[in-house]
């Protein structure tokens, strides 16, 4: 064996050795999922607080960097960026429902423009194996985001929430079974 195969044996055995770990934090993925499919009203708003504090350490650090750009221009750019980002980050714990409202929005727009990009993407390469695969995945996400569109802004109340439990459930999953195919 090689150098380098060595090395990620060597890896995969200190990685194996820890399988618990990831069937544990499955568990907790799992619970935390289920809590939130149990209050998709409260995931929502955790949801927001997380986006409002990304954006607001976001705005920061653009701010920061903007004092360490050597022409005014970048400057006021940086400045103005850093700005609109903390004060979207400020918008968000003031006013959390109108913030999922904002983003819900702006998640449907996503879902129908990707949607439908992946969908042209795949009908341009009609002639290739699998191209209908994209196509449909495409039109999943555009008939998706038009749902989301069209109980908006109802639904902003729990679509954000029901995005957040899904993944935490999925990603329970997941690191459950990555956990027991290292245990074998």
């Amino acid at each position: 064996m090689t150098l380098r195969g060595d090395a990620l044996e060597n890896v995969i055995g200190k990685t194996r050795d820890k399988w618990g770990w990831f069937v544990g934090l499955g568990v907790l993925l799992l619970i935390l999922g289920g809590i939130a499919f149990g209050n998709l009203f409260i995931a929502t708003v955790a949801s927001v607080y997380v986006v409002g504090w990304l954006m607001l350490v976001a705005g920061i650090i653009e701010i920061m960097h903007a004092f360490g750009v050597k022409t005014w221009g970048r400057f006021f750019y940086w400045l103005l960026s850093g700005l609109l980002y903390a004060v979207a980050g400020f918008f968000a714990f003031d006013n959390p429902l109108l913030a999922s409202a904002v983003l819900t929005f702006l998640l449907a727009v996503a879902l129908v423009a990707s949607g439908a990009l992946r969908a042209w993407v795949g009908y341009s390469h009609r002639p290739e194996r699998g191209w209908g695969w994209i196509v449909a995945a495409g039109v999943i996400s555009v008939i998706a985001g038009l749902i989301i569109a069209m109980g908006w802004p109802v639904n902003s109340l729990w679509v954000l929430g029901l995005f957040l439990a899904i993944d935490l459930i999925f990603q329970g999953w997941t690191f459950i079974a990555v956990g027991l195919a290292l245990k074998k």
